[in-house]
Order: C-alpha cells, then sequence, then structure tokens
C-alpha cells in the first residue's frame, strides 16, 4: 500500500489502520500479560514444590542451575530491606502501565507492556500472599547463571519489555503506532538553506528571445 507517489505506508506509523483496531491490540497486551504471569506462577509453585530442602539442579551444566532462593528485595535481589516500599512501586507501576495500555495502538509497545504488567504483577503476588505477611511476603527466585543473581521467569519479562521499550523510543514510536516525526510541524518554503520561496529561470535575460523562438519579424 503506498500513501503517495512511490511513498511505502509504514505499519507503525499509521494510528489505528482497519486491520490493527484499538480492541485488537489490547487483546495483543492482555494475552501476554496473561500468559507470562501464569507461566511465572507456575514456575514458582513447580519450584516450591521441586527444589525446596534439594541441593542444586543442573540444567545446561554449570551454565544454568535451578535453586531455590527467598527475596524479599526486587529483582536480582536488590533493596533487600525496603520490601514494603518496593511493594507499593509495584502496586503503583501495575496502575500507570494498566493506564498506558488503553493508549496503545503498536503491537509491539504492546508486547513490551504485556510483559512489563506480567512481570510487575508476578512478584508483587509474592509480596502480597506469601510469608512473613502481606507486603512483606518473598519473592520466589529460582533460576542462577555464573556470576549473576538468582531470578525468575517475572524478572525476565521486565527485562525484555525494558530493552522493547528502549528499541521503541530509539526508533521514535509512540504507543499509538506513530512516530515523533510525525508531529513535528511541516517545513515551509525557505525554511532550509538553499530554498528560494519564487521560481528564477536558469535563463539569461539575453537569452530570452533566443529561447522563445523566432520574432514575427523573422518569419517571412
Amino acid at each position: 500500500m503506498q500513501a503517495a507517489r512511490g511513498t511505502a505506508i509504514d505499519p507503525e506509523t499509521t494510528a489505528a489502520p482497519a486491520g490493527r483496531s484499538r480492541a485488537r491490540v489490547w487483546a495483543l497486551f492482555a494475552t501476554i500479560a496473561a500468559t507470562a504471569y501464569a507461566v511465572d506462577l507456575v514456575t514458582k509453585v513447580l519450584a516450591l514444590d521441586r527444589l525446596e530442602g534439594q541441593p542444586d539442579v543442573p540444567v545446561v551444566g554449570d551454565l544454568l542451575t535451578l535453586t531455590l532462593v527467598k527475596n524479599p528485595g526486587a529483582a536480582f535481589s536488590t533493596g533487600t530491606q525496603f520490601t514494603v516500599a518496593l511493594s507499593c512501586i509495584a502496586i503503583a507501576a501495575t496502575v500507570v502501565v494498566l493506564v498506558l495500555s488503553l493508549r496503545v495502538r503498536s503491537r509491539l509497545w504492546a508486547v513490551a507492556l504485556g510483559l512489563l504488567l506480567a512481570g510487575v504483577t508476578g512478584n508483587l503476588t509474592d509480596r502480597l500472599f506469601r510469608d512473613p505477611g502481606p507486603m512483606r511476603g518473598h519473592v520466589i527466585d529460582f533460576l542462577m547463571l555464573p556470576n549473576w543473581p538468582v531470578f525468575n521467569v517475572a524478572d525476565v519479562c521486565i527485562n525484555v519489555a525494558a530493552g522493547l521499550i528502549l528499541v521503541q523510543a530509539f526508533r521514535g514510536v509512540r504507543l499509538d503506532g506513530t512516530r515523533d516525526r510525525d508531529h513535528e510541524p511541516d517545513d515551509q518554503p525557505g525554511d532550509r538553506p538553499g530554498d528560494r520561496p519564487d521560481f528564477e529561470p536558469d535563463v539569461e535575460p539575453d537569452d530570452a528571445a533566443t529561447a522563445s523562438g523566432p520574432t514575427a519579424g523573422d518569419q517571412r
């Protein structure tokens, strides 16, 4: 499809086209969020059931190991002394993501926000419902890489979402699918160096008569 002669339409820059309605993009967001949240929840339940009190389980040699850690802090075991504050931040972040999702028209933004919501709410669920109590619950981590803090599926979702958001920001793509340049005012004639508001012929005055052809007196 083309918008003008020789100009192709970029699907990411078209706001709410017929094939990508608001409802369909939001459904993609909701599906990604629900699926990733379910994967995070199920893997944590399995980790508690299979790994508690057990030795580490190598999955890919020393590259990936399963080990159970109950983390009172944020992603990758940071901020362990601020569990309640982190819970409040997670609740606020959940509300913000849900509000932003109402404006999303870009599929890549829908995926990013869906993963972000799944990651935030996945760890928030642990803080609200696990021991030692509401807002102070410990997050279940069980994935371990060499020289890397133990993490979980929710942490992976948050970091993948952050990467996608950076990609969209670098591309200048907004939530509604348009690009930053689409909101810039059009350049007026003479605004750019070398622009001339009026057309000036490149024919010199003495050559104008010659260029116009023979005069009436010459046609005999």
